[in-house]
């Protein structure tokens, strides 16, 4: 598959890169498309969630009132889960939601994502660039001259570049990242992703490599 490479101004240079198929063009796997996305959001979870159990709320353990002769149910403590202000039953507890997920899935998930946004033509090359100076006006005017300032985009670079990184921060739904930091969550989640010409050599030599 053939995409012309762009300028950051949205001009075409006359100059076309071939996407690899062993990175863009295989047979898409949804379930480690799935897993993947999965790990991802699940390490993105802090675990600290905690509620307080009849054995850790402050008040009194007098009984309450006489075991028999109320017409009622029993009770021996203001602590009791049945009573406002008691402890809870079976209340989340802190815990680690991280697990482990192979290698190769993973690679597996991110080619596969790759392969989708490549049949659906959501790929954008753009030439080598850099910002002399960390300015989202800059970064606007590359989107606007991509005609992508309305849609969730992933740029793409070889390697980082914190005046592009900062020019994007403040841009909502703009993200920047680099070749070996691309997870399938952030592929998935934009609508377009954006290569420069060095992230696609960097991302083919990493794959060809793990492969």
């Amino acid at each position: 598959m053939e995409v012309s490479v762009l300028k950051n101004n949205g001009e075409d240079t006359g100059r076309k890169v071939t996407l690899a198929a062993s990175v863009f063009g295989i047979e898409p796997n949804d379930h480690a498309i799935y897993l993947d996305v999965k790990q991802y959001l699940a390490n993105q979870r802090q675990g600290t969630h905690k509620s307080k159990e009849r054995n850790e709320v402050a008040g009194s353990t007098r009984k309450i009132k006489k075991q028999k002769g109320t017409g009622t149910a029993r009770a021996g403590s203001i602590k009791s889960p049945v009573f406002r202000g008691g402890g809870r039953i079976f209340g989340p507890r802190p815990r680690n939601y991280s697990f482990k997920l192979n290698k190769k899935v993973k690679q597996l998930a991110r080619l596969s994502a790759l392969a989708y946004k490549a049949k659906g033509e959501s790929i954008s090359v753009l030439e080598n660039f850099s910002f002399d100076a960390p300015k989202t006006k800059s970064y606007l005017s590359l989107l606007n001259g991509l005609s992508l300032s309305s849609k969730k985009t992933l740029l793409v670079l070889a390697e980082n570049d914190q005046n592009v990184v900062l020019s994007s921060r403040n841009i909502q739904n703009a993200r920047v990242t680099t070749a070996s930091e691309l997870n399938t969550y952030e592929i998935m989640k934009a609508d377009t992703l954006i290569f420069s010409e060095g992230a696609i050599q960097k991302l083919e030599e990493l794959y060809t490599a793990e492969s």
